[in-house]
Parts: C-alpha cells; sequence; structure tokens
C-alpha cells in the first residue's frame, strides 16, 4: 500500500518545502547537463572531424548513436532496476554520463569516441525516463505542473546556454576541453543531487508487460504517438534551420547565433507557459501548441520572407515547440497515475527516436525537394498530432487527484 513520503512531502493543503524545489533544481539542472551531452557535438562537427580525418556524415553518428541508445535505455532501463531506490539510480546514471563524457574528451580514436558517445546514451536514456516521475514526488501536488516545467525548462535551457556555450568553449580551445568542462560540470551537479535528493524508494516494478499494457491504453497511447509526430516533424524541419532562414527570410550568418538563441529563449517561455495550461486541460494545451507549431511550419515558406519576419516566425515557433514536452508529459501523468514511470519510459523512448528520425528524414527530403518540404512536412505530422490528441484525449478523465497518485508516494 502506498503512503506519503514524511520527510519529503507535507500533508494536504499545505506547501512544498525549500528543500524539495531545491531538489527539483537540481534535478532539472541535471537534465541541462544530460541534454548539452547529447547535443553538443552539433556545434563542434568540424574540428572533431578534423581530428579524427573523417567526414562530417561519419562524425554526426555521435549525434545519431546516442540518441538510439537513448531511446533503448528509455524503455529497458526501467524494467532492469526493479525497486532499485531511485535516488541512487539517478545518481549512478549521472556518474555514467560523467564517465563517458571523461573518456570522449580523451579519444584516442574515432571507434573509442564512438563508443564512449553510446553510453552517454544510455545513461541519458535512463535518467529522462525517471527524472519527472521523480520530480513530481518532490512537490504537493497541485505544485505537480511546476515542477514538470522546472524539469524539462532545464533541458530547454540547455539549447539555448548548453549548447551554444560548449561550441564556445570548443571554438576558443578545442574540443576536447568543450567535453572535458561538460563533464566537470556534471560533477557538480552529481554533489548538488547527492545532497539534496531523498531517498525515493521505488513506487512501481515496471515490467516488460506493462509497458505493453501502457500501449494499450488509448490516451496514453495517443501522447506517446504526439510525442513522435510533433518531436520528429520538428526535428526534421529544424535541423535545416539555418539555410531555411538563409534562404527564405534572408538572414546574414552572422544573424543565425542569435537568431537560435532568440528561438531557445522562447522555448523556454513556451515551457513554462505550456506547463501552466497544461495543469489546467493537457488536452487542450497540447493542441494548441500542436496547432501553432503546425501553422507556423507550413505558413513558413509564405511570411516569414524578411528577416524580421523570420525572426518572429522563429519566435512562434520555438514557444509552440517549447510548451509541447511539459505538455505531453502532463498528458502522460494524468492518463497514467498508477504507472507513471512505465508510461513515461515509453515516452522518453519515443521522444529520442524522434529525434534521431527526424533528422534522418529531413535530410532525406531536402535531398529530394527542398527546406520548403522538411516544412509541409512538419506541418502535416503536427496535423496529424492533434488528430491523436483529440482521438485518444476522450479516454483521458480529468480528476483531481489523477496526478496525487504519483506525488511522493512509497511502499510501506
Amino acid at each position: 500500500m502506498a503512503a506519503p513520503i514524511a520527510s519529503t512531502h507535507e500533508s494536504a493543503g499545505a506547501g512544498t518545502p525549500i528543500r524539495n524545489w531545491l531538489a527539483v533544481a537540481a534535478v532539472s539542472t541535471a537534465t541541462f547537463a544530460m541534454v548539452t551531452v547529447e547535443a553538443m557535438p552539433v556545434g563542434l562537427l568540424t574540428p572533431i572531424g578534423h581530428t579524427f580525418d573523417v567526414s562530417p556524415g561519419a562524425v554526426a553518428l555521435t549525434i545519431t548513436l546516442p540518441g538510439l541508445m537513448a531511446a533503448a535505455a528509455a524503455t529497458t532501463l526501467p524494467v532492469a532496476i526493479g525497486r532499485s531506490d531511485r535516488r541512487t539510480v539517478l545518481l549512478g546514471l549521472i556518474g555514467l554520463m560523467l564517465a563517458a563524457t571523461a573518456v570522449s574528451a580523451l579519444a584516442p580514436d574515432f571507434a573509442i569516441l564512438l563508443a564512449a558517445r553510446a553510453v552517454a546514451g544510455i545513461a541519458i536514456g535512463g535518467f529522462w525516463a525517471l527524472a519527472a516521475s521523480c520530480a513530481v514526488r518532490l512537490v504537493h501536488a497541485h505544485h505537480i505542473p511546476r515542477a514538470i516545467s522546472l524539469a524539462f525548462g532545464g533541458a530547454t535551457a540547455a539549447n539555448v546556454l548548453g549548447v551554444p556555450a560548449a561550441t564556445l568553449i570548443g571554438n576558443l580551445s578545442g574540443w576536447r576541453v568543450a567535453f572535458a568542462a561538460l563533464a566537470g560540470f556534471g560533477a557538480v551537479v552529481a554533489l548538488a543531487l547527492r545532497l539534496l535528493l531523498p531517498p525515493l524508494p521505488a513506487t512501481e516494478v515496471v515490467r516488460p508487460r506493462a509497458l505493453a499494457r501502457q500501449l494499450r491504453t488509448p490516451a496514453v497511447r495517443a501522447g506517446v504517438i504526439a510525442t513522435f509526430l510533433l518531436v520528429g516533424g520538428h526535428w526534421a524541419a529544424f535541423t535545416f534551420v539555418r539555410p531555411m532562414l538563409q534562404d527564405i527570410s534572408g538572414l546574414g550568418a552572422g544573424a543565425i547565433g542569435p537568431a537560435q538563441l532568440a528561438f531557445g529563449l522562447a522555448g523556454v517561455a513556451g515551457t513554462f507557459a505550456g506547463g501552466a495550461a497544461a495543469g489546467r486541460d493537457p488536452r487542450r494545451a497540447l493542441v494548441a501548441a500542436a496547432a501553432l507549431l503546425a501553422m507556423t511550419l507550413a505558413l513558413f515558406p509564405l511570411i516569414a520572407t524578411t528577416p524580421f519576419s523570420g525572426i518572429a516566425a522563429l519566435l512562434v515557433w520555438g514557444t509552440a515547440f517549447g510548451a509541447i514536452p511539459v505538455g505531453v508529459q502532463t498528458w502522460i501523468l494524468q492518463a497514467a497515475p498508477d504507472h507513471p514511470e512505465a508510461a513515461t519510459a515509453l515516452n522518453t523512448a519515443m521522444y529520442n527516436l524522434a529525434v534521431a528520425l527526424g533528422a534522418l528524414t529531413g535530410g532525406v527530403i531536402v535531398s529530394f525537394t527542398s527546406v520548403t518540404g522538411v516544412l509541409v512536412t512538419g506541418a502535416l505530422l503536427g496535423v496529424t498530432a492533434i488528430a491523436a490528441v483529440m482521438i485518444g484525449g476522450r479516454q483521458l478523465t480529468r480528476r483531481a487527484g489523477a496526478l496525487s497518485a504519483t506525488s511522493a508516494t512509497v511502499e510501506e
């Protein structure tokens, strides 16, 4: 039978202790580090290729491989850990990421770098599968949307600050120094997690059949499908945002970096706005975000034809996409209040798979058409996701206590 954790969760009607919010912030910072590790080669492809004398296409495997490994780990690790304390598992995963990043910095050849990146992907996928469900256990039920927003805000901030900072360090001091610096930052984050996270005993044992059972739940299935379609459509288009802004909007090369920074900041704002909206009604919030994303992608070739309108459209795009992960996660937790880890694991796997396949699909489409082709593809996938949400949402029962079952509970 489940009972509240007295040390980390106050009685109904009470607030959430400040220490618990600090623990949530530590989880958010850890997701910031994890996502930065996953995406940092984006800005370092050329120097890595020069070091090992490999093509840009080969170096891109340092991004694709971790994404695929993260997708696999997101479903297998929650099953493998059984009843292990989630605090111990999170600390172990961030330690694994640190080791893999340190090995990457010292890699003597490209094969070892790829192997280290694959290990990092396992840590990233496993951490993501557990982070959201652990974060919501630290706060009172009515603070859950805010906690989810904070956890996902760390991931969004990684694209705004983490990846550009890693690129800057790499350009100034070498890509190995960038990896080493991130490993050092991760060590500080690991220490914060160790000091702030309370024990988090398992509230469920995730078994393979439980994962399959979640897919048979219409609302969970709709959320997972929406994640795959929206994230895949976004990355199919966003992978080519640079030529898009230059060819369609006429931005100069020097303006691309600031434009991407603006996109990231808009994404952070969208994450918190989307979290607030999803706390009230996840179905409407997700439909609104998906519709805004699809509309922006579809109209981009028509309205983003000047530098000003291009940046404006990019800001709307960033806001819409920032609201989607937190909206889907809130949806997932309401759809599966008794099995948050299993449902979140499926959603995390689908997210990482969508990133890898979205970028790959976008490359194929651009090769045969143009950047307009990936924008249209992203918009069509967005519309399809709206249909999935509308249909699956009929099965999503909004109950005031639906999320509280995931909040601060352990086996007595």
